[in-house]
């Protein structure tokens, strides 16, 4: 007979084993999707070579969206950082005071 113990350890497996099993079947969903990138590298290389300055905007556009995702993790991580210090600096004090 299994114990209470066992139990819960049992739903906190199948729990696990449910989670992996879906971002399995997630993780090999295809969608189709239409790459643009060469069409929208030649529409901007014409464009610069007609004097146009669409181009320029395209690539300060692609880098700006590229170095967004690590800015947004960055600077959470700085916040999460700076308050796990400052739990464990207020611990240490009220550790001492008792």
């Amino acid at each position: 007979m299994l114990s209470l113990g066992s139990k819960l350890g049992m739903k906190k497996a199948y729990k696990y084993i449910t989670i992996a099993v879906l971002g399995l079947m997630i993780s090999t969903i295809s969608i189709p999707g239409n790459a643009q990138c060469p069409m929208c590298k030649l529409s901007a290389e014409q464009n610069l070579k007609m004097g146009g300055t669409a181009g320029k905007g395209l690539n300060r556009g692609i880098l700006f969206m590229f170095a967004m995702p690590y800015l947004i993790v960055g600077t959470l991580g700085f916040y999460w950082i700076r308050n796990k210090r400052k739990e464990g600096e207020e611990k240490e004090a009220n550790a001492e005071e008792y």
